[in-house]
């Protein structure tokens, strides 16, 4: 019994080295990625906080502390403020729209077929192109002289707009070109979801006389939980910190109608070097897109299964 106890004690020591070892070597395969992290990410955040509560200016090489003004000061920007809204109703539109075409885009395509690969790659090709080179493309479909969509209004008797001028229409033609360069990556993200769904739960549902309408609402959406978790989450963060297809396709304008948060922040620091209240307008963002982010989090938190 003794030389068994021995044995025994043997083996778990045996055991805990080796366990030990594949701790260590776990660590050493995750070390250079959180170093990089710390130096790259970590780092530079802690600094740019710092920096928020500076009066700190790219072209000065002197900088003062000014507590909580760079904060307050933007609670009261109407500049800021106005922004903020306008990446609030970009958001608002593109998340219900962008989710629902995602989500029909990868139904259809769903079932394989002869087709349905070519189709998904058309799809998906929106999602490759250089946001430059959608911006510049649907600049000229918008044009008001020669521009595809004005030549439909045309032919429909409808009065000729230029949609990017008109501050009642811009921020609509950025909503479409977001919606169309990102829908096809999020039908992708559905897709998988549907494929992850047991076939049978269906075909049970067939055998009890569901319609397809039922079948949608009892299986498929409580069971593609997760995955919309995910979608609207993400698409939430990619809607409020718009700012390439600004950029590129509006600049901003016109008089500010189209002018995103995140867009303004760049104004703000690069344009008019006021890296300090910059750095504060970025974190008053973050924490929006915290708080925006652990609310859907817990709205999503019920998972279904059957």
């Amino acid at each position: 019994m003794l030389n068994g106890a021995k044995t025994i004690a043997a083996g778990k020591r045996k055991a805990d080295r080796s366990l030990r070892k594949e701790q260590l070597t776990a660590l050493w395969f995750v070390l250079p990625a959180v170093l990089l992290l710390l130096v790259f990410v970590f780092y530079p955040m802690v600094q740019a906080f710092i920096i928020s509560f500076q009066n700190y200016s790219l072209v000065s090489a002197t900088k003062s502390f000014v507590g909580l003004d760079n904060y307050l000061g933007l609670l009261k920007d109407q500049s800021f403020l106005s922004s903020l809204k306008n990446s609030f109703f970009f958001a608002i539109v593109v998340i219900p729209i962008q989710t629902s075409i995602a989500l029909g885009m990868a139904m259809l395509i769903q079932k394989p077929g002869r087709s349905s690969g070519l189709f998904r790659t058309l799809l998906f090709i929106p999602v490759v192109v250089s946001t430059a080179v959608a911006a510049v493309v649907f600049k000229l479909i918008y044009n008001k002289e020669f521009g595809i969509l004005n030549n439909v209004l045309k032919s429909l008797h409808l009065p000729l707009t230029n949609f990017l001028s008109n501050p009642e229409t811009a921020m609509y033609g950025v909503i479409t070109l977001g919606i169309w360069k990102a829908a096809g990556f999020f039908m992708i993200i559905f897709l998988a979801g549907l494929n992850n769904i047991p076939n049978d739960l269906y075909e049970a549902s067939r055998v009890d006389g569901a319609s397809k309408i039922q079948q949608f609402f009892k299986i498929t959406l409580p069971l593609l939980n997760r995955t919309m978790a995910f979608v609207v989450i993400i698409t939430t963060i990619d809607a409020i910190k718009l700012s390439g297809l600004v950029f590129v396709l509006t600049n901003g304008g016109p008089n500010g109608s189209t002018e995103t948060v995140v867009f303004y922040i760049y104004k703000l620091a690069f344009q008019q070097m006021q890296m300090g209240y910059a750095t504060a307008a970025a974190f008053i963002l973050f924490g929006i897109v915290l708080v925006i982010s652990l609310i859907q989090m817990r709205l999503f938190k019920n998972d279904v299964e059957y």
